[in-house]
């Protein structure tokens, strides 16, 4: 819960994490928590911290990141958002500032994340008001390869072999809920995957893997092993995060109103 005087401001964020250091404070990095923080601190007159649904890596962008920070009750949702967008640089733009109840939490309380991961086919995909948010792969592919093997990974399933690292206090079990492949504006495909958590990397390694497969380097048959352990079998390499984005994170319609059943009565990680 938030400390008297104060409330919560739930905040959605876009940014463009080419020039960032990843989400997290990190010293002596640039980092979009480090930027909302400064910007929050000098508002408020006092060290103010900001909460994420989830840590973006190095490179990776955001067009849905929610995130939340507990400040003086004189200011607004709407003038909070107003006065941070006036102090932020370019690269962060914050897209909607609503109150939030205060119990929530944008990482505990979230069900779902979704993704979209861009990668330009079309020559013009490798144009610089392009190249710096996609894979410019510029190579014919095979979707409906790609399609069967996206569909294998919709369900619960270990993604052990799909992250770079587990999490050994919530295991490698994720449920996708969508898995598909969309026409990026006649420029390429985006893929789009939700699930109700994502390991690290895993998103990279999927589409990596699923690229692989659409080029004819390996058969879409190798994610159903992949998914179950076979040994000796790996992923392709990681996508490069130029072309990944943070698009969605979901809550139900009463988070935050009552208390956890762990205690969290701050935002902190």
């Amino acid at each position: 819960m938030n400390e008297p005087g104060t409330h919560r401001v739930r905040l959605t964020l876009h940014y463009d994490g080419r020039a960032f250091h990843g989400w997290q404070v990190q010293p002596d990095q640039r980092t979009v928590q480090g930027e909302l923080e400064r910007v929050l601190s000098k508002l408020t007159n006092r060290p103010t911290a900001i909460v994420g649904s989830g840590r973006t890596d190095t490179g990776v962008h955001a067009t849905g990141q929610v995130a939340a920070a507990d400040v003086p009750e004189r200011w607004t949702a709407h003038a909070l958002r107003r006065a941070m967008n006036a102090l932020l640089p370019d690269d962060v733009w914050v897209a909607d500032a609503v109150l939030a109840p205060p119990y929530f939490h944008p990482r505990y309380d979230a069900t779902a994340r979704g993704y979209v991961y861009r990668i330009g086919l079309a020559q013009v995909a490798d144009s610089p008001f392009h190249a710096p948010w996609c894979w410019p792969l510029l190579r014919p592919i095979d979707l409906g390869e790609m399609e069967r093997a996206a569909a294998m990974i919709v369900g619960d399933h270990s993604f052990k072999a799909f992250a770079k690292a587990g999490q050994e206090e919530r295991g490698d079990r994720c449920t996708i809920a969508e898995a598909r492949w969309a026409p990026w504006e006649g420029l390429g495909l985006e893929f789009h995957v939700t699930a109700n958590r994502f390991l690290h990397h895993m998103v990279r390694y999927i589409v990596g893997t699923m690229v692989d497969v659409g080029l004819g380097e390996r058969p879409a048959e190798h994610f159903a092993g992949l998914l179950d352990g076979a040994p000796g079998l790996e992923t392709s390499p990681p996508a490069p995060p130029e072309g990944l984005f943070l698009s969605a994170v979901t809550y139900p319609p009463d988070a935050g109103t009552t208390p956890p059943r762990r205690t969290r009565l701050r935002l902190v990680e």
